[in-house]
């Protein structure tokens, strides 16, 4: 099992407690830790010697400051977290979105589901999956 936190990128205060909630509800040992906008997220993962290395982003697209596409572009341009996983979790489903996440190398495009069970389910999932299941470098 990963014990490296999730990190949770989300500014809608609704989105991120239902997050924060289906992802305790599925019992993850993992802590998770939330940044409000790009900018705050690229802080996270690239500033100081306590520079986050989470076991996978959870990334909204919508966001203050840099947006999604702003903050994966940079994931991904820089060395420490160039094999970080990735998962766009957004309310868009544009085929151009979908595009440009992947391009950028997104390693997952998950479109939050409208019901509030379904959203749960949906991230308890996602969770789960990228927590225990998933291997990643280290």
């Amino acid at each position: 099992m990963n014990q490296r936190p999730v990190l949770l990128v989300e500014d809608n205060p609704d989105d991120e407690e239902l997050t924060l909630r289906s992802l305790k509800q599925c019992n993850l040992a993992n802590q998770i830790l939330v940044a409000r906008d790009g900018v705050e997220a690229l802080k996270l993962l690239h500033e100081g010697p306590e520079a986050l290395m989470p076991c996978v982003v959870l990334l909204d697209l919508k966001l203050p400051k840099l947006d999604g596409l702003g903050v994966l572009k940079r994931i991904r341009e820089h060395p420490r977290s160039r094999t970080l996983p990735v998962v766009v979790l957004t309310s868009s489903a544009e085929d151009s979105d979908i595009l440009a996440t992947y391009d950028l190398g997104a390693n997952s495009y998950v479109r939050k589901p409208v019901k509030m069970d379904e959203f749960a389910r949906a991230t308890a999932q996602l969770g789960l999956y990228w927590t225990i299941v998933n291997l990643t470098p280290r």
